[in-house]
């Protein structure tokens, strides 16, 4: 149900800018070339209709559908109310996971965080359940998850597909990046929030682990599929909550990282594939030798970077 007035709310988004172009007494056309513009069924499409004309923004009468004033901004629901249930928990999910006192073994129940966040039981459910394949969580009874480790191999095996995803994304977010393309202003956006890290003190470094999950994101959503955006996901808060828990020079680590996006940022506005290819397989390197030194694994005494000779 809340997936499905998510996507009516969006719908009714996307109507309204359509309706923006036109003068007011403008005829819309009939239901089927409605909903074929807009990618929904004609319920949905009869469900936004219903909603335009009960604010005033049209008249409905059988056939006909008239628009009667344009567009105002109140008119338009909010954009976190048009974010899929599951993008809404990811953010907040993720900052607790990374700035809470939750170490290895920790539980938590499901029903006070989906309050805690402000979200719905199911929705949450749905969203952890994504994590048992991991290893990271495990569900226990009475609505209750217990937080765990991962394995050594388990990490190997993790940045192996993580390599093959980067990889294959790369070149189609340099395309996606040209002057004029799509992505150039998400691109421009997050060189510009990493030079505001380096130029920041020490412990404005607390915000890099979800810029650095926004980073990886956006390589992956230039390939536009689904699995390698949803994994992108689910990689970044398994690293970090795993990084969080060695603090042995994790400042250097971070912008030594930072320092490492932005030379594949600058590659990808420049639209140096070759460039960018290169800066990103040195990145991969640092970030797969990075977990594999620092975490302190189950059954270790230390971190394996931290052995002393």
């Amino acid at each position: 149900m809340a997936r499905d007035r998510n996507l009516f709310k969006k719908l009714v988004n996307r109507q309204l800018d359509r309706l923006e172009g036109l003068a007011p007494g403008a005829e819309l056309g009939p239901e089927g070339a409605l909903a074929a513009e807009l990618g929904a069924s004609r319920t949905t499409i009869r469900a936004v209709l219903a909603h335009l004309e009960g604010i005033g923004v049209l008249s409905w009468d059988g056939r006909r559908k008239l628009l009667l004033r344009a567009p105002r901004p109140g008119d338009r629901f909010d954009l976190a109310e048009t974010r899929p249930p599951l993008a809404q928990i990811e953010e907040p999910f993720l900052q607790w996971m990374l700035q809470g006192e939750l170490p290895p073994g920790a539980s938590f129940n499901e029903a006070e965080l989906a309050r805690r966040f402000g979200v719905p039981l199911g929705a949450l459910r749905e969203y952890l359940i994504r994590f048992e394949p991991f290893g990271l969580i495990e569900k226990r009874r009475n609505r209750h998850w217990v937080l765990n480790g991962f394995t050594r191999d388990f990490a190997a095996e993790m940045f192996t597909v993580r390599e093959m995803f980067e990889r294959h994304a790369l070149p189609l977010l340099v395309a996606a990046a040209g002057p004029g393309e799509r992505l150039r202003p998400e691109v421009a956006a997050m060189r510009d929030a990493h030079a505001a890290l380096v130029q920041g003190d020490d412990a404005g470094l607390a915000a890099f682990p979800a810029l650095d999950a926004q980073f990886h994101r956006l390589i992956c959503a230039a390939a536009e599929n689904r699995f390698m955006l949803d994994f992108s996901r689910t990689i970044a808060i398994i690293v970090h909550y795993h990084y969080r828990w060695n603090k042995r020079d994790e400042q250097r680590r971070n912008r030594a990282a930072i320092a490492e996006h932005l030379a594949i940022i600058a590659a990808v506005l420049d639209g140096d594939a070759p460039g960018a290819a290169a800066a990103l397989d040195a990145h991969l390197a640092t970030a797969r030798r990075t977990l594999m030194d620092s975490v302190l694994w189950n059954g270790d005494d230390a971190p394996a970077g931290d052995a002393r000779a």
